[in-house]
């Protein structure tokens, strides 16, 4: 029987650029639970849904979803789903080194990039128990959904970094592209993430070590 080997990326950056859904907060529950009944409502299968809804806002899935349906409808759903999911706290919890991680990086340049919009951001921040980023980039603050750049170009202006210098971290197909799409390096978190081909990948965040450099960098251990 031949040992284990374990292997070790290190990344440098200057700021970290967070993902939430999947990526810190682990709200799977929810999520399925809201896109089956919605799915249900609209004649779909549930299970081919759930496979885009990671990722993106809620209306961008919805015209995945429905391509011929009017977007005001897909708006106008898209209220009623984010007043679901934000009701709807039952079975948040951090992903597995979450709460260690966001420790870590507390002093450190980071943001909060997610589709959700601040409510629900708040409501499962809180749920999970992690600490609230002060720059972070909701739904409200863009006009295009992931996997468009936007959400990710304004998180790294917001706190006076190149697109280069940072780090995005994310868990879904569209969250990754997005990444990639800003001219960021990539580390995905979760099982979603590696089939996607970000620049790293982690199980959870339990592989990973966060340490500032001297000079202001950020040194990315990650270890698989």
């Amino acid at each position: 029987m031949s040992a284990s080997t374990t292997t070790t990326t290190v990344l440098t950056a200057r700021a970290l650029l967070l993902d939430m859904d999947g990526t810190i907060v682990n709200s799977d529950a929810v999520v399925e639970r809201c896109w089956r009944r919605w799915a249900e409502r609209n004649g779909l299968d549930p299970e081919a849904a759930l496979k885009v809804v990671h990722g993106r806002q809620g209306y961008a899935t919805m015209a995945v979803l429905l391509p011929e349906r009017p977007m005001e409808q897909n708006y106008a759903d898209n209220k009623v789903m984010l007043a679901e999911e934000t009701a709807d706290t039952d079975g948040v919890v951090p992903v597995a080194g979450a709460p260690a991680f966001m420790a870590a990086i507390a002093g450190l340049p980071h943001a909060l990039v997610t589709s959700a919009d601040a409510a629900l951001a708040r409501a499962r921040m809180t749920a999970a128990g992690l600490p609230m980023p002060e720059v972070r980039v909701t739904a409200e603050s863009v006009g295009a959904s992931k996997p468009d750049p936007e959400g990710f170009l304004k998180g790294a202006a917001e706190l006076g970094f190149d697109p280069a210098d940072c780090v995005v971290f994310e868990d879904s197909e569209a969250g990754i592209a997005a990444g990639r799409a800003a001219g960021m390096r990539v580390v995905g978190v979760g099982p979603r993430a590696n089939a996607h081909e970000p620049t790293a990948y982690v199980p959870d965040l339990t592989h990973l070590t966060v340490t500032a450099q001297a000079d202001g960098t950020l040194s990315l251990e990650i270890t698989g």
